[in-house]
């Protein structure tokens, strides 16, 4: 029992001093593989934030012969590293689209801790190389954000509305409404924790949540995703997201795991068809089964 106590106390303490840190982001250093294992054609970014911190991000062309269509800022979710997220844009240069992928800091072969408010820094740097990137120049620009990547931008945008400006349109995927919610979800895992899963996620600050900037979007055309399924970031987050949202937006039931949303055809067509004119309502062939429905505003 001791012991156990002790546990719980330094848990507690890593709470206290770490505030949200601890709980939203779970960095892996290193990169297992890159992009070429995919056959695709990369290049290694090299970004630095507004405090010198240094980030590494991935460029991924169009696949040559093909016409550019745009570009694509993709932020992940809050494990691993670039790698582990490759297969939500793996599949985006073939159709025309040049991708940035970036990884905070703290994650894969970037410098630093992550951590909020710093994180956002890292968010501009990004539009930073965009806006002086050759290749990008006027070409459209969407943001795709999943999981704990679209809670970022939401309030990244909501916050820097130059960079909203800049973007066509923003889709997001599997995105938790409330850092304090998917804290304890967290805590809701563990035994040790589960108890005080309550209390212990109030030490985690809730401002900069999604649901709390996303009515502040302006015109910003918006697809939202999310499965029925996911077990990490539960539906009810994509559905309070979407009843909040005040900008002309789409909100997409699929299933499946979290994030695995463009293993799926239908689902990759939707975005296509966001990413060519996010203002066009477009009804693509969704399956017609109990297994996905399609909503929207």
């Amino acid at each position: 029992m001791a012991s156990r106590l002790r546990a719980l106390s330094l848990v507690i303490v890593s709470l206290w001093l770490g505030g949200c840190s601890g709980l939203l982001f779970y960095p892996e250093p290193g990169l297992p593989f890159t992009p070429a294992r995919a056959g695709l054609e990369y290049r290694d970014i090299e970004l630095r934030a507004a405090d010198g911190t240094r980030l590494h991000a991935w460029w991924l062309p169009a696949k040559p012969g093909v016409a550019v269509k745009g570009t694509v800022l993709h932020l992940h979710g809050n494990g691993g590293n670039l790698a582990w997220h490759l297969g939500g844009t793996y599949w985006l240069p073939e159709q025309g689209y040049q991708v940035l992928m970036l990884d905070y800091r703290g994650y894969g072969l970037s410098e630093g801790e992550p951590g909020l408010p710093a994180v956002y820094q890292d968010i501009d740097a990004a539009f930073a190389w965009l806006a002086q990137a050759p290749e990008v120049q006027g070409k459209p620009l969407t943001l795709l954000g999943q999981s704990l990547g679209g809670a970022l931008a939401v309030h990244y945008l909501a916050e820097h509305p130059e960079q909203r400006s800049r973007l066509q349109g923003l889709a997001l995927d599997g995105v938790p409404a409330s850092y304090r919610d998917v804290a304890r979800s967290v805590l809701n895992k563990s035994w040790l924790t589960w108890p005080l899963q309550v209390p212990l996620s109030w030490l985690v600050p809730d401002d900069d949540s999604a649901i709390r900037s996303i009515d502040a979007l302006g015109p910003l055309p918006l697809l939202i995703f999310h499965s029925l399924d996911d077990d990490v970031v539960p539906f009810s987050n994509g559905a309070r997201l979407n009843a909040a949202t005040r900008s002309p937006h789409r909100f997409i039931e699929t299933r499946g795991e979290h994030v695995q949303t463009f293993t799926e055809d239908a689902w990759r067509q939707v975005l296509l068809a966001f990413l060519q004119d996010p203002r066009v309502v477009v009804t693509p062939s969704f399956p017609t089964s109990d297994s996905a429905s399609e909503s929207s505003q």
